[in-house]
């Protein structure tokens, strides 16, 4: 769908070049949405865990209940806004998005119940983080750049990292200072001033205004670069090819496994290190400390994705998270901050790649043209596995009274994603596709 109107105005024709590619601000736009969706899917539990199950009496398995149902949520919603958004763009589907995300936050401030909390974490919030989240926004990114996917969206994954940085600390403090239901209504309100304007600059692909991507001129047609973006739209497998090759199963399996191991980790750490001692400050802060190295390194990840083979990177970024868990397991059993401190540290390091590496060997192995609905389609298969991690993470913590199991299974998905990731067969391409 062409935004016709804005095709030879503000964007101009088909030989202009602007003087700022599009592409550039919705970066941007990019990392404010994932800043608030994945800061509130993956940041957002931990703070709130203790004083809510200490006020409303509930066990931290019953709290950690929407994080799977949520899971579920962004796995449906994924299945149809794939093909919307290669389609339609992603637009209204931000604005949506925003409307559900932000109206469910304020909701929690007055939950009192368990069916509640279920629905308005689990199911509304869910399901608006979904609609603002990477599938939107990363594979909006990987048909406006293909020369430059990976900077741009590892400088877009950056929200993340940022979000990291932020959230657990200032939500820790605020919740300290006036209680947790105040808090979820400031989140609300911080939340929709800055998803507005995110929502309401997205664009479907650049060739909606006769331009190339990675903002090539009609007069690089004879570049690399031009050779490059044409054979990626050329070969593009759509959903029903895509999902027939064995690499559709053995990625969506290695995401799955490596997306679990976050959820894990951000969910359970500030308790996890709570129970052994450290104070919610400290606690708080070792999650931002992952997360300062994990916002460093975007930018130096995406350049070495986009001048290096992709998989051995991945598989790289995999091993080191999953020794940053055993170094943290063995941090806390021996009671060295220092040795807690490094391990958060590689922890970011190995996080800081994961982002763009999965939406690049997803380009780079099925193209741009169909992206949405493939990576929709990939979303059930991963989701499944990570969905009822944290969940079973709860339930091990609330019936052993101990974390150790948990770590260990952390380390051993991740060393076996970074496997699958080394060994997926990059699929054969159609020499040509029906226009």
């Amino acid at each position: 769908m062409v935004d016709s109107k804005l095709h030879n105005s503000k964007f101009g024709g088909p030989s202009s070049k602007p003087p700022l590619y599009y592409g550039y601000y919705l970066i941007a736009a990019a990392f404010i949405a994932q800043f608030i969706s994945l800061g509130v899917v993956s940041y957002v539990l931990a703070p709130f865990m203790l004083p809510m199950t200490d006020e409303l009496g509930w066990s931290r398995t019953a709290f950690s209940i929407p994080r799977t149902i949520g899971q579920v949520m962004m796995a449906l919603i994924g299945l149809f806004i794939g093909v919307y958004l290669d389609r339609y763009g992603g637009r209204r589907i931000m604005l949506l998005g925003s409307a559900l995300l932000c109206g469910a936050l304020f909701w929690l401030s007055g939950v009192q119940t368990l069916w509640g909390w279920y629905l308005g974490f689990g199911v509304v919030a869910m399901m608006g983080a979904a609609m603002l989240g990477p599938l939107v926004v990363n594979v909006t990114l990987a048909k406006w750049f293909v020369a430059r996917r990976g900077q741009s969206v590892a400088w877009a994954a950056m929200g993340v990292s940022f979000a990291g940085i932020v959230i657990p600390a200032t939500l820790t403090q605020s919740i300290e200072v006036w209680g947790w239901r105040p808090t979820w209504q400031f989140l609300a309100i911080g939340c929709l001033i800055v998803l507005l304007p995110a929502a309401l600059s997205m664009r479907r692909t650049p060739e909606d205004f006769g331009w190339h991507p990675d903002g090539r001129s009609d007069d690089d047609g004879s570049s690399a670069a031009a050779a490059r973006e044409a054979s990626d739209f050329a070969g593009s497998l759509n959903r029903s090819e895509a999902i027939r090759t064995p690499a559709f199963a053995m990625l969506a399996v290695a995401f799955g496994l490596y997306t679990s191991t976050i959820g894990v980790v951000l969910l359970h750490a500030i308790p996890y290190l709570q129970d052994s001692g450290f104070s919610p400050a400290t606690s708080a802060l070792m999650i931002s400390i992952a997360s300062i190295p994990a916002l460093i390194s975007k930018p130096i990840w995406g350049y070495f994705i986009d001048n290096r083979a992709p998989r051995p990177l991945a598989a790289a970024s995999s091993i080191a998270t999953g020794l940053a868990t055993l170094g943290i397991l063995w941090a806390v059993q021996h009671d060295s901050q220092a040795a807690l401190i490094g391990s958060f540290i590689c922890l970011g390091l190995g996080w800081g790649g994961m982002i763009p590496l999965q939406e690049v060997i997803w380009g780079l192995f099925f193209g741009r043209r169909y992206l949405g609905s493939v990576r929709g389609a990939a979303m059930p298969l991963a989701l499944t596995l990570s969905a009822p991690a944290p969940l079973l993470a709860a339930m091990v913590a609330d019936s052993a009274g101990s974390y150790d199991a948990v770590w260990l299974a952390v380390a051993a998905a991740n060393f076996l994603a970074a496997v699958l990731m080394a060994t997926a067969p990059p699929p054969s391409k159609p020499q040509q596709q029906n226009n």
